[in-house]
């Protein structure tokens, strides 16, 4: 990690598990040795209203326990809520945006005026369906924000999938979320 903190901020909507993938990346930089903490920020919110998330990791103790103004990265589960949700508020010039979609990403830019972000893409929606039978990006999205912003390695959140979901799941739901993880991060595209 370049920066003694990471900030990621999660958009999507109720039920694609906005939630689960900030606890699930602040659990593995735990797991790690590192710091971190991972929230939610909704209220009485339906399924598929607007949430947002929060993950935070650092080589110390996280004191902040507030959601993430500036982030350095900014992950949308759902692109229809670009232009709807200003999702790369408080984002610096040249900050990641990591969109779960089949379009390009140079496209996709110059769609949504993001041209001076570093805009990623992967579809995540698709992988999930064909390796989980359900679509809920948030496992994929997490494997390819790990290649964005690499706070922890790939093996770190495979083992530890295979660790924590060997406590809830079958292992055939374990292995499709490990593969689609894995195909995400070998998927993802950027428009550098």
């Amino acid at each position: 990690m370049a920066k003694e903190m990471m900030e990621i901020r999660w958009h999507g909507r109720g039920g694609q598990g906005v939630k689960t993938a900030a606890l699930l990346l602040a659990e593995v930089a735990l797991a790690d040795g590192k710091f971190s903490q991972g929230f939610p920020d909704y209220g009485p919110e339906r399924m598929g209203a607007p949430i947002r998330g929060y993950t935070r990791v650092s080589g110390k103790p996280v004191r902040m326990h507030c959601a993430i103004a500036s982030p350095d990265a900014v992950v949308v589960l759902d692109a229809t809520l670009i232009g709807v949700v200003d999702v790369e508020s408080g984002l610096r010039e040249g900050g990641v945006i990591l969109i779960n979609s089949k379009d390009d990403p140079k496209a996709l830019a110059k769609k949504h005026h993001l041209e001076k972000f570093k805009v990623m893409t992967v579809d995540a929606t698709g992988i999930s369906l064909e390796e989980i039978g359900r679509a809920i990006p948030n496992t994929p999205m997490v494997g390819a924000l790990l290649k964005a912003v690499p706070v922890v390695s790939i093996e770190t959140l495979v083992k530890n999938m295979r660790k924590e979901f060997a406590k809830k799941f079958s292992q055939k739901i374990i292995d499709g979320n490990v593969k689609a993880v894995e195909r995400a991060y070998e998927e993802v595209k950027s428009n550098e």
